[in-house]
């Protein structure tokens, strides 16, 4: 197949090179910037009607070793998709896959990485289309699924990229190479460095955030000259699989083997990711999901690099306020966005005993949990605002977990169902908070420990009483070292107490908000300039993005040549 042209290359650099130039400045500024647009206005075409015609139909991709067609996905909101995508035969798809690496590798970081610019900007295009297939497939409400799903993934892919860039580009070409000998004439080399990818990548995606979570080691792996084979959750396929399709049209248009990306759907209950994953052609594996198939992967896939992020136990630590109503609200939306199914999402807040201090003086720990319910149960008691922060449930196991939670302490907020006008059939549930000892040694306290140091993953808090906030400190270290953090928050109006919980998460590899009562909560993190994850604890052996993400994805080989 022949390289991109010359032509090709100036009109890609003309576009989106000052792209790439920003998106390395932010990474080593950190400040705020992106150019995919969060408001929907910013975007032409009817997504809507788009993501209806895809309903009932092939998704056609045209790449080898199709056997059969596969699908089955059902939206959390309860509409069938009908969609369906082509089932592979690995011992023709993936010897297709390494006779494409030649050319991709020979390109170069700047063309692989500007490539990956345009098809980036094609999704971006597409974005109202692709967040109704993120909403169908996740569940999250479609203001969500269009900023996540859409926007801010493109955002981490392009991070991603930038990232891979810049570890390419710290190497020349070409150095020539002088070593004074004295009287003697010097000896010379002419020596070339050439970025090569390690093999195939394999891309396992997740339920809740496929393009989000999907994005980064994409882009990570193919920016580096990596193949990759993305492997969708059988329950969101959608998101991924026009991702593929997106992906392998620019490919083919800027004169590269459609091959470098491809698709493997699976049949209902095959497991095809266990079999591939340990493949000796997949040298790459990016995986998000459960811990129990995350430490599988890092135990069985010896001969990939593995990245990982599983379950972790996100934890609030509150000790004092001097806004008590901010802290409240804030914690409040947290616990709310996406019915709590976010990695980040908070899950124990630990609160002394004996309360905590307030700009308006103390507030006992039951009136804390007490204002904390009444602030959640007040930013949703609008249904439609509810239904637009929840979004549904994204399948039976969150439902069980929720409705298991009145077993396991005293309930301060129940859950409540909720009707969608739209979709009667989606399950809306409100988050539940309940109560669990932490302090007073007494019959329960082991079952609540049980309880704290589990991921409840869904809308379930535990409001855990602590002796103190040293013990609470102690607490979060123990949690986190044990069962892994995506983040830490925490509230105080103590220097000391603030250095204590800050030295605690650095030690114990954790990202730490402090004192959020404004727009910015917990469980959100911004590209280019937060790190989602930090590698250094059970819950995620990387994070995204930073040098080390990308880094172990190539390789640099080197030609000498006398001079």
């Amino acid at each position: 197949m022949r390289s991109c042209s010359a032509m090709q290359l100036t009109e890609l650099s003309e576009t989106h090179r000052p792209t790439l130039d920003q998106a390395l400045d932010a990474i080593r500024t950190r400040a705020y910037w992106s150019p995919h647009p969060e408001h929907p206005k910013a975007y032409t075409g009817d997504g809507k009607a788009a993501f209806d015609a895809l309903l009932g139909h092939r998704l056609e991709l045209g790449q080898p070793g199709t056997d059969d067609w596969t699908g089955g996905e059902v939206s959390p909101y309860g509409i069938e998709l009908g969609v369906t995508y082509p089932h592979p035969d690995p011992d023709v798809l993936l010897p297709a896959m390494s006779a494409a690496t030649g050319a991709w590798r020979d390109a170069g970081p700047e063309t692989r990485a500007l490539v990956c610019l345009e098809i980036l900007a094609r999704i971006s295009a597409r974005t109202p289309e692709f967040a109704h297939a993120v909403m169908h497939t996740s569940g999250q409400a479609f203001m969500m699924a269009f900023q996540a799903g859409g926007p801010h993934a493109q955002d981490r892919g392009l991070e991603a990229v930038a990232y891979a860039y810049a570890e390419q580009a710290r190497t020349p070409a070409v150095a020539d190479w002088s070593k004074p000998q004295g009287k003697r004439e010097p000896q010379q080399l002419r020596k070339t460095f050439t970025a090569a990818g390690r093999g195939i990548a394999l891309l396992i995606g997740c339920n809740t955030f496929p393009t989000w979570n999907g994005y980064p080691g994409l882009f990570a792996s193919l920016a580096t000259g990596n193949p990759v084979l993305v492997k969708p959750h059988p329950r969101a396929v959608l998101p991924l699989a026009l991702t593929v399709q997106v992906a392998r049209e620019v490919l083919a248009e800027t004169g590269f083997d459609p091959n470098l990306v491809a698709l493997a759907a699976e049949r209902p209950g095959e497991g095809i990711a266990k079999s591939l994953a340990v493949r000796p052609e997949i040298r790459i594996i990016d995986y998000t999901g459960s811990t129990a198939f995350g430490d599988w992967l890092e135990a069985n896939a010896r001969q990939a690099q593995v990245y990982t992020e599983k379950a972790g136990v996100n934890t609030v630590v509150v000790d004092s306020t001097d806004d008590y109503r901010g802290m409240l609200s804030n914690l409040a939306f947290s616990l709310s966005l996406y019915s709590g199914q976010m990695c980040t999402t908070p899950q124990n807040l630990l609160i002394p005993a004996a309360g905590i201090t307030t700009e308006d003086g103390p507030r006992s720990y039951d009136e804390v949990v007490a204002d904390l319910a009444a602030a959640v149960a007040g930013l949703l008691g609008d249904d439609a605002r509810a239904n637009a922060l929840l979004g549904a449930l994204v399948n039976p196991d969150v439902k069980a977990r929720l409705d298991a939670a009145a077993e396991l302490g005293e309930v301060a907020l129940p859950s409540r169902e909720i009707a969608h006008p739209e979709f009667p059939a989606a399950v809306v549930r409100t988050p539940a908070i309940v109560k669990l000892d932490g302090a007073r040694k007494h019959w329960d306290t082991a079952d609540a420990e049980a309880a704290y140091l589990s991921e409840c993953f869904g809308p379930v808090s535990f409001a855990v009483a602590v002796d103190s906030t040293r013990s609470a400190l102690d607490l979060l270290r123990r949690t986190v070292r044990e069962k892994g953090a995506m983040t830490v928050g925490a509230y105080t109006t103590s220097p000391d107490v603030e250095r204590a919980i800050e030295e605690v998460c650095i030690e114990e590899c954790a990202q730490l908000s402090l004192n959020l009562t404004g727009g910015v909560y917990v469980n959100q993190t911004a590209a280019f300039s937060d790190f989602h994850g930090s590698g250094g604890n059970p819950a995620a052996n990387a994070a995204l993005c930073d040098g080390a993400f990308v880094a172990n994805r190539f390789r640099v080989l080197e030609v000498r040549r006398q001079a």
